[in-house]
């Protein structure tokens, strides 16, 4: 919340006359301390304050104006503006929206984790090294879904998801590279992939 530099010199005379004496100021205080001729003004710059959900007052008791404590404020990148489509076929009337988006968008109320890519297994699904997948975490994944499968307990791997009778296949989305398969007793989902994040510098 934008505040201006008068109202900074309040907050910071609030927070430090109670800091010093165990208890807040009177608007009498306030002027004197900031130099202020007028009690009106000081109100004023208290009820602006309020408003902006910085002070808190107490109308039933004296020396009542307290400072609350603020929430860190968000990141810009908590959320992107979303200004539109863009074609990557034939091209597309550019429309400017006043839409924005975030992770919170694509992932909701479930639990998500990230992990960075090596290798290229997945290539053919545009899942390359050093990119970020965005992977719900479960226990359970449908048929074709790209998990991530442990192996024994040991060996982690970004996959497509197929049941063979008492087996399991593992399918790369690489035609340069075989499938793995193993029994269905030895594979236990870790997640299965939501999106991914790509840095391009």
């Amino acid at each position: 919340m934008a505040i201006t530099r008068r109202q900074k010199e309040v907050i910071d005379f609030l927070s430090g006359f109670t800091t010093t004496n165990g208890y807040s100021p009177s608007y009498e205080e306030i002027a004197s301390g900031l130099g202020l001729n007028s009690l009106a003004t000081v109100h004023k710059h208290i009820t602006n304050l309020q408003n902006k959900g910085l002070l808190q007052r107490s109308h039933n008791r004296s020396r009542s104006i307290d400072v609350l404590p603020q929430k860190p404020a968000k990141k810009a990148y908590d959320r992107l503006p979303l200004l539109g489509r863009i074609a990557a076929g034939k091209p597309v009337e550019a429309i400017e929206t006043a839409e924005s988006i975030s992770l919170g968008d694509i992932i909701g109320a479930r639990e998500v984790y990230a992990l960075e890519v090596r290798g290229d297994s997945m290539r053919d699904e545009h899942i390359v090294s050093g990119d970020y997948v965005l992977v719900e975490r479960t226990r359970v994944a449908r048929e074709g879904e790209i998990v991530v499968a442990l192996i024994d307990g040991a060996d982690a791997t970004l996959k497509r998801f197929y049941r063979e009778g008492n087996l399991i296949r593992l399918q790369p989305s690489n035609a340069e590279m075989a499938p793995i398969y193993a029994p269905a007793a030895s594979v236990s989902i870790q997640g299965k992939v939501l999106g991914v994040l790509r840095k391009y510098s």
